[in-house]
């Protein structure tokens, strides 16, 4: 087939040719975009679930759907280095500056004028320029270093700047379970106190599954926030993420072709774009046959365990793979701490920080008490697949 029409997109967050599976997420939000428009705001939106589910990609949508109704969006990803305080403000910068007019409202100037302080919180050699002059305006003492009086107010005075447009303000952070615990605390007390004072905001909060637990740990009215769990495609949407894209190429997948990728990838969505790209480049008629899925299943699986799950182990010391390797007859299953301990000859204690450090690094997690899985579906079989 033309590589070029390939329909296909395998990589982190990228947007698939046909997103499917997702529709009540997508529902509603959509919903709360509506009544929060008419002045009804819904609780935070959290979307947990292992690596490969397809978060980002519908964090992604999530965000465009606000941006199509004239929102101010911000989204941001944990853990990249910057603080909740700089990637939040640098975020507001764009969409305030395409909001910023001669003609602005009172809300509208107090909100640039607080966007300025926010900037100064974390970068006073900085410099923002609305080109308006701001100098009459209320507004501003979002700099007193105290992240939750900050964020809030600068949250609070931007979202009812945009209600005066009859919009608002979304905001939504990936990986989120990587926030430091002030961050987590913080933002948990910001989203409790809009949602209680019906301010034109909404969250969405993306993450692996021990987000529930670190909200959960972080303030005990965490429970009033929507939870969803993002899980592997059932067996229809897996048909159609594979089959629409072709099928908008007018190419037609073979029963068994099709069925030999959706086994091979477990119905998750990142397996099935890598499978679907190879598979497509690997055929060479004008339909996609059984023989054209089997090789492009094993090239498939190449390219996942020389990026996707390389990229993972490499990040971790020879202790850790031990660790990893003590989890694995398990497969993708969870595994006491003790029965890992029991295989590695070790007391339980002393692997402590071998396991604090895998779920820091987002490799492992702990659905249960005393119980540890992987957060990356099939990663038991990669270490299985190298040497010792």
């Amino acid at each position: 087939m033309d590589p070029v029409r390939n329909p296909y997109a395998p990589g982190a967050g990228r947007r698939p040719s046909a997103l499917v599976g997702r529709d009540d997420v997508i529902d509603d939000w959509n919903i709360s975009l509506q009544r929060a428009e008419r002045g009804k705001t819904d609780q935070p939106m959290i979307l947990y679930g292992l690596r490969g589910v397809g978060k980002t990609v519908l964090l992604s949508r999530l965000r465009r759907d606000a941006e199509d109704r004239d929102w101010l969006t911000v989204q941001v990803e944990a853990g990249s280095g910057r603080g909740l305080r700089d990637m939040v403000g640098e975020g507001l910068y764009g969409p305030l500056t395409d909001l910023a007019r001669p003609s602005a409202g009172a809300r509208l100037l107090r909100a640039l004028k607080t966007a300025l302080s926010f900037k100064a919180s974390y970068d006073t050699s900085g410099t923002w320029n609305f080109g308006i002059d701001l100098s009459e305006a209320s507004g501003g003492a979002a700099d007193s270093g105290v992240l939750l009086t900050d964020l809030g107010k600068v949250v609070r005075d931007v979202s009812l700047a945009a209600g005066d447009d009859g919009v608002g303000l979304a905001l939504l952070i990936d990986e989120a379970q990587d926030l430091t615990a002030e961050e987590i605390t913080t933002l948990a007390a910001i989203m409790q106190s809009a949602a209680t004072d019906d301010l034109p905001v909404l969250f969405a909060l993306a993450g692996l599954p021990s987000l529930p637990q670190t909200l959960a740990e972080a303030k005990s009215y965490s429970e009033r926030f929507r939870y969803s769990v993002i899980e592997k495609l059932d067996e229809s949407a897996a048909h159609r993420a594979i089959e629409e894209p072709a099928g908008d190429e007018g190419v037609e997948w073979e029963a068994e072709a099709l069925e030999h990728v959706i086994a091979a990838s477990g119905r998750y969505p990142y397996f099935i774009q890598q499978f679907g790209q190879e598979t497509w480049n690997a055929a060479d008629g004008t339909s996609i046959e059984l023989r054209d899925a089997r090789v492009g299943v094993a090239s498939g699986q190449g390219q996942l365990d020389n990026g996707f799950f390389r990229a993972r182990w490499d990040r971790t010391t020879t202790a850790e793979k031990q660790y990893l390797r003590a989890m694995c007859p398990e497969g993708d299953g969870g595994v006491g701490s003790g029965e890992v301990a029991n295989r590695l000859q070790r007391a339980i204690g002393s692997l402590g920080p071998a396991r604090a450090n895998l779920i820091h690094k987002g490799l492992i997690y702990a659905p249960d008490h005393g119980i540890v899985a992987f957060t990356v579906p099939g990663m038991a079989g990669f270490i299985a697949r190298q040497l010792d």
